[in-house]
């Protein structure tokens, strides 16, 4: 039980990443500053895509860019997998 609750403590921080990435790169790009690669913007939203998810929505960032269409499907993939690790752990 001890090693799902550090693997869910891990996954809070990914996210949480995640969603201070978006917002430090819009503002960045607000100012004209050096931005974060959309490469590594989308690995974030790979991993943490519930962080990443509420980042842009929360800072309005990356909303029209097609290849960001992705990180809703990032975010239904990763609800699936939790329901079936919660199952696995859980019932079986």
């Amino acid at each position: 039980m001890q090693n799902i609750i550090i693997a869910a403590a891990l996954y809070a921080v990914v996210n949480i990443i995640a969603f201070l990435a978006y917002g430090r790169d819009k503002r960045k790009a607000e100012n004209g500053a050096w931005r974060t690669s959309e490469k590594l913007l989308i690995l974030m939203a790979f991993f943490g895509p519930f962080g990443a998810y509420a980042g842009m929505r929360q800072f309005r960032h990356k909303t029209q860019k097609l290849k960001f269409k992705l990180v809703p499907f990032f975010l239904v993939l990763h609800c699936g997998a939790i329901i079936w690790f919660g199952y696995l752990i859980f019932i079986m």
